[in-house]
């Protein structure tokens, strides 16, 4: 094992490492924002709505990551209509792209977990608050929510470490995050084992400190209801 080679790819790879951290931030960000909405839709009383949020869920959680990146760079692209819009600036561009499908099949997990959530609130916490005359808004953001964050809180940090993993498919569609730039490490020196396993280092640590800002949160505000 060359320990010189390691040494001295490791900036670069930091610098891919960057591009991975503003692509997990990002899509986490966009994929809790549509997972909360699609939690909220699956509750939903009315039959049609509840179905139209399962069957995004069940699409994105039931097709591969990476035919999902595919489909969103390669197939979009081939849509005139979006060719020919204000989208195409964004869609065009491969870092936006992986974005977007992360976001998107993140957001299927997370509604998944925070609907779960919300349906293991005891019934108890709702009718004291109704007995006391809270309105159902009210109810909702200050007493079912929060619990519901809370309950989510191991859940989510297991999609977040396996979103983080799974953002070393970009370097599929030409992103030189961490795992494009240890590919092109192989390529150039043909040593793979020097370029992956650093690259493998880097993605364990970033593991390690997402588990223990998880951990220190579950300790903190986590309870059991």
């Amino acid at each position: 094992m060359d320990i010189k080679l390691m040494i001295s790819i490791f900036p670069s790879l930091l610098s891919g490492a960057v591009i991975t951290l503003q692509i997990l931030v990002s899509s986490m960000f966009f994929g809790l924002i549509i997972g909360f909405i699609f939690a909220i839709l699956r509750i939903n009383k009315n039959p049609i709505i509840s179905k139209f949020a399962y069957g995004y869920s069940y699409f994105f959680r039931g097709t591969p990551l990476l035919v999902q990146l595919y489909l969103i760079y390669y197939g979009l692209a081939n849509i005139e209509f979006l060719r020919n819009s204000f989208f195409w600036v964004i869609i065009k561009e491969p870092y936006w792209c992986a974005i977007i499908a992360f976001s998107l099949n993140t957001g299927a997990y997370t509604s998944e977990i925070l609907r779960s959530a919300f349906q293991t609130i005891k019934k108890g916490y709702i009718e004291a608050a109704q007995s006391l005359g809270v309105t159902k808004k009210i109810t909702f953001y200050r007493i079912q929510l929060p619990i519901a964050i809370k309950q989510s809180l191991p859940a989510y940090g297991n999609e977040i470490i396996l979103i983080l993993k799974g953002t070393s498919l970009a370097s599929v569609i030409t992103i030189m995050d961490l795992m494009g730039e240890a590919r092109k490490v192989n390529v150039l020196t043909f040593k793979p084992f020097e370029a992956f396993i650093t690259a493998g280092i880097i993605y364990l640590f970033i593991t390690f400190i997402i588990h223990n800002i998880i951990k220190y949160l579950e300790k903190k505000y986590g309870f059991q209801t």
